[in-house]
Formats: C-alpha cells, structure tokens, sequence
C-alpha cells in the first residue's frame, strides 16, 4: 500500500518534470499543498529566474485561509537565501503553513539544510526523506554539478552490429557517413539534446560531418555547442564547463573522443544505438567495461542500450 505521503511526493515529482529542459542552473521542482486530504494547490518552476514551484503552489490556492490548516509537499528542500526571488521558505511561514513535507535536502551551500532549520525554528513541523531515492533520480544533473563540481556527462553513439561507428573517411574524398538513425531514434537524440545545456564534439566530427547539434525535430532550447580542445586536458575543460554553469554535457564526437572520456572515468550515462547494419571495417566503436545497463529500447529497427556508470567502492 502506498504511504500517504509518497501519493504527494509522487505527484511533486510528476510536476517537477514539466520543468525538464528549461529550469538549469536550478533544479526541477514540484509543489502540492494537501487540506485534509484533498489538493487545494500545485505548481513547479517553470523556467530559470521565474517563481519557484512553492510560490507557484501558494498562489493557486483560492481560499487561502486554508493555507493555515495544510500541509505543502516538496520534492527539494525550500530555500532559504535570496538569489532570483526572495527565500520560499519565508513565503512559507509568512503564510502560516503549518507542516511541509521534502523530499530530499538541497546539497546547494546556501541552502543545505538552513531552508528546513530555519522553518522548525518558526514552529513548522518537517518531514524529510519521503521518495529520496526519486528526488535524487529527477535532478542527478543538479546533484552531480553541485556535488562533483562538474557537469553531468551522459556519452552518446551509434554503431553496425558488428561495431563500426562508421566507415573510414578522409576530408574531401566525398565519402558519406554511415546513417544508422531512423526517423524515430533521431527524435530522441533531439530530445536528449533539448534536455541538455551543452553538446561536445571533437574536431575531426566538425570537420567531415559539420553537425548542426540543434533540436530541430524536437522542441525546447539548442544546447550549446562546445568543441573538444586537444590542447587541454578533460579536467581542464570541464572545470571551464562548470565555471560556465553548464549543468549537463552531452559528448557526440567520434571514437577518439569518446574512448578519452571513457579512459578519464569522466561519465554518467552512456546512450549506445545498434543498428541492424554489418559494415566489415571502419572506425571501431568504443567499448563500454564498467556499465550498469539500466534499460533496452526497441525504436524501428535499431535497439538502444542505455547504461549508468557502476558506482565506485
């Protein structure tokens, strides 16, 4: 049976996706305000320097009297400093809410923790922890970026049955790239981009194949597109990304590329697509060692495998 307080967590989180693609640097966030078991108000940010979800959930309630006898749920840790907009907690006991429900503490340092100290300290009853494990699931970019200082790496290929990322090519020898998206799988690398702040390649992919990287058959932001500079380390230019406070780093250059990441130990997800296509030679794709596959898509005729990196002992 499912916890009353996971049935509100649930839908917080439900909310807090409607963000995706628009919220970084923030997290995404939901709010639900429940009197005696009934939904009286929701909301989420919506975008980056708009009101946060529990401002939005506050306003939509229309008797707001009501407010003093509620409970809000949220999956992030209300703030407690300014920086866009003013500190939710404070809304929160300006309002006279009496209990709040968070799904995980924000590890922010400006936040971490001081949102829920400073709502007990004003007599507001708090619960932690409720679907942590789904709060963390939702922002892993946020929580990768503040706590690994760097962004989230997700690696992305496509590749022959027999292992071939392409055909070897050389610049002006008229040589085509092998194609191994369809229609459908094309849209979800768009999608993916659209969910991403930025986008690398590396010098020989934007010299044969110059790629547009945008999200055209997708809608939402184009990531930004980074170029991969041999001339400085992964570290190094990773640092350069977070100091940007670029949250989420898709890598889809060619196999030198990725094999660097791959070598570095620098990833979090990898997104490998095998086509039902035997190409005999050719660039070889890289091969992934330490990766825990997460789950098996079927999309026209290709599979697509994606992985999360085996946590470290």
């Amino acid at each position: 049976m499912i916890h009353i307080e996971e049935k509100y967590m649930s839908r917080c989180l439900q909310l807090a996706a409607c963000g995706r693609g628009f919220t970084a640097p923030n997290p995404m966030v939901g709010a639900v305000i429940v009197h005696q078991g009934k939904i009286i108000g929701e909301g989420f940010h919506r975008k980056y320097g708009a009101p946060h979800a529990e401002v939005n959930a506050i306003a939509s309630v229309k008797e707001e009297q009501l407010l003093k006898a509620s409970t809000l749920y949220v999956n992030l840790e209300p703030c407690s400093h300014y920086g866009k907009t003013p500190p939710c907690s404070d809304l929160i006991i300006r309002k006279q809410i009496p209990e709040v429900v968070v799904g995980q503490i924000d590890p922010f340092a400006e936040v971490s923790g001081r949102g829920i100290e400073k709502l007990k300290k004003a007599g507001v009853e708090v619960v932690c922890g409720v679907l942590e494990k789904e709060c963390r699931a939702l922002n892993k970019t946020y929580l990768t970026f503040i706590r690994e200082r760097r962004p989230y790496i997700i690696l992305k290929w496509a590749q022959s049955a027999d292992g071939f990322m392409d055909q070897c090519r050389e610049e002006g020898d008229g040589r085509k790239p092998v194609r191994f998206s369809g229609a459908f799988t094309q849209m979800l690398v768009h999608k993916l981009r659209a969910e991403a702040a930025a986008v690398m390649i590396g010098k020989r992919t934007e010299l044969l194949d110059k790629p547009a990287l945008n999200v055209r058959f997708w809608a939402g932001n184009d990531p930004e597109r980074i170029m991969a500079d041999s001339s400085k380390t992964l570290q190094t230019q990773l640092q350069e990304l977070y100091a940007k406070k670029i949250q989420s780093l898709i890598v889809e250059g060619g196999a030198k590329l990725l094999n660097a990441f791959l070598s570095e130990d620098l990833w979090d997800e990898t997104r490998i697509e095998i086509a039902p296509v035997v190409l005999g030679e050719g660039i070889q794709a890289p091969v992934l060692s330490n990766g825990l596959l997460q789950n098996i898509q079927k999309c026209e005729n290709s599979t697509i495998f994606l992985y999360k990196k085996t946590p470290k002992r």
